[in-house]
């Protein structure tokens, strides 16, 4: 078999499970895993997937401009929404971060709803303005223009002063034993700040981030009260329904 044919086919592999190990593939191709290990280098460099110990992980979807985003899956992310709207609280402290899926969220919100919302995000923040009854706290620090976020040391120092009841995070992406990443390190210490200084962690996520990861990891999967998805494949569910997280489908 030439490389790139095995190379293609380890990438079919890894479409369907997810997830591939060094040792297993060795065997399927007959063939040694320094050799395996090789074509995990060079996919890796091309942006096939993601190197991981002993094996590799799908790459998440394309980091892309928050307004194309916003065009993506958009009734997907509605209808996650709706699934999410039952866990925020009227008279509660509620942070929620920057995603197209959290915008959508927010859109969702009754515009007599009253609780106290803080965000990084100001398409999050302007969205509000429509609330009259939500108190709106807008994190600030250095503009993260492509993902329309606030960052940086300001916005960590703002949160050591804040006790929320629920964080809604937005999730890039989700592995069951990386746990959730982002792209970059800046973002992945405030959703770590994020997450210690709430009650409860709720996500909302498309199914094909499901198996992924990124360069930055924000935490371990149990991080999360609530992991709201769609047509979750039966294998994913097996594996989330043994962590502590509720799963919604």
């Amino acid at each position: 078999m030439l490389k790139e044919e095995r190379q293609q086919k380890i990438i079919d592999i890894l479409n369907i499970e997810q997830k591939v190990i060094a040792s297993d593939l060795s065997q399927r191709f007959n063939v040694s895993e320094d050799t395996i290990r090789r074509d995990l280098k060079e996919l890796d460099s091309q942006g096939m997937l993601k190197r991981v110990h002993s094996g590799a992980l799908r790459v998440g979807p394309p980091i892309t401009d928050f307004s194309y985003r916003e065009t993506v899956d958009s009734e997907i992310k509605k209808a996650l929404a709706h699934k999410a709207l039952p866990f925020l609280k009227e008279d509660s402290v509620i942070i929620i971060d920057g995603s197209t899926t959290n915008l959508a969220l927010v859109k969702e919100i009754p515009h007599d709803f009253r609780a106290t919302i803080i965000t990084n995000s100001p398409p999050i923040a302007v969205e509000l303005a429509q609330h009259a009854q939500v108190e709106v706290i807008n994190i600030g620090g250095i503009f993260y223009k492509q993902s329309m976020i606030n960052l940086g040391v300001e916005t960590y120092k703002n949160l050591q002063n804040i006790r929320a009841d629920l964080y809604v995070m937005g999730i890039y992406n989700i592995d069951i034993d990386a746990g959730t990443s982002v792209p970059t390190l800046q973002e992945a210490e405030i959703k770590q700040q994020m997450t210690r200084v709430s009650t409860e962690v709720l996500g909302m996520i498309t199914n094909d981030k499901f198996g992924t990861i990124s360069n930055a990891i924000v935490g371990p999967v149990d991080d999360l009260s609530f992991l709201i998805s769609e047509d979750i494949p039966e294998k994913v569910r097996k594996e989330y329904n043994k962590k502590k997280l509720l799963l919604i489908d």
